[in-house]
């Protein structure tokens, strides 16, 4: 287990799925404190994972890591749009932020969401942060950020900055290449098609 995870536990939040009893909505104020104009679409449940452990104060102190169990239809893509909002809003750095999603789609969505909530928050109030624009640098999926990653620090790990990544259908063609190359394809025990050679590599 990673041993941030041992030595700093990460609070929990649960978003209700869309058959629970339904959350009713932040009231502009909760113990004396008024929610954020940005915040008062969320219920309470997602107003308190967009709000954990940052502070009102430039700078957006971060109280350790946030797991939050969601299912299908709890809102998550908005809540993490109005978390991410809200971090620039109170202070920290676009830059600074890295957002990872599994797929272009969703990191587009959530970007695209996030600086329309930026943009309706700053309307309203002068920002704190420093970004002009609050361009988020730092997004997108888990592959093309490690691909970025790796191209930015190449020659640091011994890579040519403007090397190639092979998809699936990239390596099945090469694999034919070799396999025809060597007259594989025309033996009795044939090497196996291209199709087949990723599924045996892969195991």
């Amino acid at each position: 287990m990673n041993k941030t995870w041992d030595t700093v536990p990460a609070a929990l939040v649960s978003l209700p799925g869309p058959l629970a009893e339904p959350i009713p909505s932040a009231p502009h104020s909760q113990d004396g404190v008024s929610t954020p104009a940005h915040l008062r679409d969320l219920n309470l449940a997602q107003r308190t994972a967009a709000e954990y452990g940052v502070s009102d104060t430039d700078g957006a102190q971060i109280s350790g890591p946030l797991l939050v169990i969601a299912g299908a239809g709890t809102g998550k893509t908005n809540t993490l749009a109005h978390r991410v909002a809200h971090l620039i809003v109170t202070g920290t750095l676009p830059e600074r932020i890295l957002l990872l999603t599994f797929t272009r789609r969703a990191a587009e969505e959530m970007i695209r969401r996030a600086q329309r909530i930026l943009a309706a928050a700053w309307a309203k109030s002068r920002p704190k942060a420093s970004g002009a624009a609050g361009e988020i640098a730092w997004s997108g999926t888990f592959h093309a950020i490690g691909n970025r990653l790796l191209r930015e620090h190449a020659e640091r790990v011994g890579l040519d900055p403007s090397f190639t990544v092979l998809d699936r259908t990239d390596s099945e063609d090469r694999l034919n290449l070799v396999r025809n190359d060597l007259g594989l394809a025309k033996k009795g025990a044939r090497f196996p098609r291209k199709a087949t050679s990723p599924f045996i590599r892969a195991r």
